[in-house]
């Protein structure tokens, strides 16, 4: 009987008690960066590695800079340089420049970096059984630059199509795309004969297409549908077709070969799509910047926390090495999946050595931004 007194007693108190709202959990803090300013003697083995291959790569940002008034005076005296050796490469930036070390706002000092390249495809101007198209900018693509409305969103671009007379919606996927809904129009500047390398190619936005005759036709980025860049390789490590020490461009090539029913299901778990260009002349493929790339030299960066054509210092390892690598590199290029303020994506060159080092690249490193002496931090990498 005290038994069910007291029982019944909890229960009556229970209920008088005024239940509380859940509480909803804290939004996640936004990563932004920290920019620590350093002596040179702190970077890891300063000045790094192949200072021959940075030089001409300076010398392209040059191209690019000496309009502005920040790099005015340091790109003309580059230029009046002209060819350096390594001694003097580094007295030049130790000269004219401050290291600034990248950290985020929770404290972390290092980031991801990945690896791109410039690939060679064997493809046709007609299409085969399996081939792949690439295409040009379709006709009714809707590019509306947010900043010239709201300076905020500087560099954010919004993407879709008419539907109707004055709605706008979001331009096709990559599935309606492979469904047959741009045909009319957009042009297919060129098949590539395997699908897989030419979903990889979009990845690394540029290429070269040897046709049936040995001509070479060159492709380079020209724009995109909109949607966000998803990775097939996570696609596949949340499908269990393989764990996330296997995930490489080789694996994932592999894995279509075995699976070609299934071939298009993964690359449409990745809705964008980039448009070409044809391209001209045999430099590197021309980045952000609107510059040639240079072989290990130039690197995709996010331009909120990393101003296109700034010298940075990257701090890292060989690809699947516990290798030091270091190497002074020049911020020409963006990527889609290439965000947050440690985030370099490195670029290896041209042809099937670069693809296969690309590839493999999935390592640790530390960036630092190489920026004029004695001037405050640009706008657009400073977070407020």
């Amino acid at each position: 009987m005290r038994i069910l007194v007291l029982g019944l007693l909890t229960s009556l108190l229970a209920a008088c008690v005024t239940p509380q709202k859940p509480t909803t959990p804290p939004k996640p803090e936004t990563v932004t960066a920290v920019y620590k300013a350093q002596d040179w003697q702190v970077l890891p083995n300063w000045p790094g590695e192949q200072l021959n291959r940075s030089w001409p790569a300076w010398l392209n940002s040059c191209k690019r800079l000496a309009s502005k008034p920040v790099w005015k005076d340091i790109c003309a005296e580059a230029v009046m340089l002209g060819s350096q050796d390594d001694a003097s490469i580094k007295a030049f930036f130790e000269r004219h420049f401050s290291p600034w070390q990248i950290t985020t706002n929770a404290g972390s000092d290092t980031g991801l970096v990945t690896g791109y390249y410039e690939p060679l495809l064997k493809g046709s101007l007609n299409p085969k059984a399996g081939s792949a198209p690439f295409y040009s900018v379709p006709d009714d693509l809707l590019v509306v630059d947010l900043a010239k409305q709201y300076p905020d969103l500087k560099g954010k671009r919004l993407r879709g199509r008419i539907d109707g007379v004055r709605t706008v919606i979001p331009y096709w996927t990559r599935q309606e795309i492979a469904e047959g809904k741009i045909a009319n129009n957009a042009k297919v500047l060129a098949w590539a004969d395997d699908a897989v390398e030419a979903f990889f190619m979009e990845v690394q936005g540029s290429g070269r297409i040897q046709l049936e005759d040995g001509t070479i036709i060159r492709l380079g980025y020209a724009d995109q549908n909109g949607h966000p860049y998803k990775s097939i390789g996570k696609w596949l490590i949340d499908k269990g077709e393989m764990t996330a020490d296997q995930a490489s461009m080789q694996s994932i090539q592999a894995w279509a070969k075995a699976n070609p029913q299934r071939l298009q299901e993964m690359l449409n778990a990745n809705p964008s799509v980039v448009f070409f260009k044809y391209l001209s002349g045999n430099d590197g493929p021309i980045g952000a910047l609107n510059v040639p790339l240079t072989d290990e030299a130039s690197g995709a960066v996010d331009p909120k926390f990393v101003p296109l054509g700034s010298p940075i210092y990257l701090s890292t390892t060989r690809p699947n090495d516990s290798q030091p690598m270091t190497r002074l590199i020049h911020a020409q290029d963006t990527g889609g999946a290439i965000a947050g303020p440690i985030r370099v994506d490195y670029f290896w060159g041209f042809g099937s050595q670069a693809g296969q080092l690309a590839g493999k690249m999935k390592q640790k490193g530390q960036v630092w931004l190489l920026w004029p002496k004695n001037l405050p931090l640009p706008e657009q990498a400073v977070n407020k």
